[in-house]
């Protein structure tokens, strides 16, 4: 016997995409912390990535601090364009990422559509 009509509704829906921080754009030489690698769960080459352009990503970090009555801080940013072949986007966030977000998890929201 399936579900109840009451227990699928009490089930939570995630309203976005996983992904990573793999680090900033960067040459040989020089860091670009203007603008973020990221990794989408999912996203395993470029033509993938044209759905998610434009796309809004959250940073959520944990401070130790309770501001509006939140522990939790949030750096918004968005989905810029591909970065090579394989998946990886560049992401310009509000501010730049801090360097322990290296390897964090960010939240790829799917708002705003473009369809």
């Amino acid at each position: 016997k399936g579900p109840t009509m009451a227990e699928s509704e009490a089930q939570a829906v995630r309203l976005y995409v996983k992904g990573v921080v793999l680090g900033f754009k960067r040459g040989i030489r020089n860091q670009y912390c203007h603008t973020a690698l990221i990794k989408i769960q999912g996203v395993e080459d470029s033509k993938d990535v044209d759905f998610y352009l434009g796309k809004k990503i959250a940073y959520i970090y944990k401070a130790h601090t309770e501001k509006k009555g939140s522990k939790y801080r949030v750096v918004w940013g968005k989905v810029c364009r591909a970065h090579g072949t394989n998946g990886v986007v560049r992401c310009k966030f509000r501010t730049n990422l801090p360097p322990k977000a290296i390897g964090g998890p960010v939240r790829v929201m799917l708002y705003p559509s473009r369809i």
